[in-house]
This record gives structure tokens, sequence and C-alpha cells, in this order.
């Protein structure tokens, strides 16, 4: 039997600590996507830092904002009570630049009955985002950059026969203003 020294040990530690923290990136931004979908905004809460920055290149839509607060206004009154929307991450690509900062890519697919407005969008988008451990020893999102690969955007002309809607019940319930009135043969 070999012998080995504490170096050994070492980066063998390092190692294991590095694909936890991978591990942990992810959940993060699984995190996101269950919480976005869901109209979750305590909980998103957690996953940004204070200054986080969000950049959109939709094909529809193009913004940017700043900061935690902006943030969750914007996924509050972004998945309210009158849609149903469904975002998935795939194949994340991550990778630590040290022991508290890494960035990330992910694939996105996303699909959005938004009834007030009368749209639907389906698509895909990679994420860019930035990663930071911060000092509660969380990975948190600092900045995240979304841009579309395609993106479908259709008039809905008659309303689906939405069966079950988690949004309509916990969503937050935006302002009576244009709401869309949709004529359904019963």
């Amino acid at each position: 039997m070999e012998v080995s020294d504490g170096n050994d040990w070492q980066a063998l530690a390092k190692r294991i600590q590095r694909l936890e923290d991978i591990e942990a990136i992810k959940r993060v931004k699984y995190k996101y996507f269950r919480c976005f979908d869901t109209a979750n905004v305590a909980e998103i809460a957690d996953v940004f830092t204070e200054d986080v920055v969000l950049t959109v290149v939709g094909g529809v839509y193009k913004f940017e904002l700043s900061g935690r607060d902006n943030y969750l206004a914007m996924v509050r009154d972004g998945a309210h009570a009158e849609m149903v929307t469904q975002h998935n991450g795939h194949h994340p690509e991550i990778d630590l630049e040290d022991d508290r900062t890494a960035r990330g890519l992910w694939y996105l697919s996303d699909y959005v009955q938004e009834f007030r407005r009368k749209q639907h969008i389906m698509g895909s988008a990679f994420y860019r985002d930035t990663y930071v451990k911060e000092r509660d020893g969380k990975w948190r999102i600092q900045r995240s950059e979304f841009e579309r690969v395609w993106e479908i955007s259709e008039t809905i002309v008659e309303m689906p026969n939405v069966t079950f809607s988690y949004l309509a019940t916990h969503g937050h319930r935006l302002p009576p203003g244009d709401v869309a009135q949709f004529k359904r043969d019963d």
C-alpha cells in the first residue's frame, strides 16, 4: 500500500469542494426556475445578491434591471395569476473562476400563456449567469443575461381549457386594466 502525503488529501478535498460548489450552483438555478413558475417571491429572493443585474433580449421584449427588489417585482408581476408558465433549464455548463466566483451557461426552454395580453410565447434561450459565494456560504446569482435562440409569439384567439393553474390561486393579482376578454363556446 502506497502512503500518500498531506498534499494528496488537500488536492482531493479541493476537488470535492469544487464539485459541491458546482452542485450548489445548479440547485440555485433550479430553485430560480421553480420559484419563478410558482411566483414564490419570498423564496426566490434568496437566490439573488442585493446588487443582481438582469439583462433580457427576447423576441418581443428587451430590458435590463438592477437590484434584488426590482428583480422580485418583475417576478411578482411577470408570473401573475392570469397566466400559465413553464421554464426548464437544461445542460448547465458551470465554471468556477475561484473559490467565490463562478460562471454558468444554461439552455432554457419556456412556454408561456399570458391571458391578460392574449399572448402565447414559446422558445429557447441561453442564460449566462455570474454567481458569487457570499459570506453566509451560499451561492447566489449576481448577474443573469438572457438571450433568445428562437421564439414564437402568437395571439391567443380563444381561451384554452385550463383545468388547473397554480398561478391562478397563488400568483399576484394585477390591478384591473386591459384584461383580455375571451369568447368561449360552452
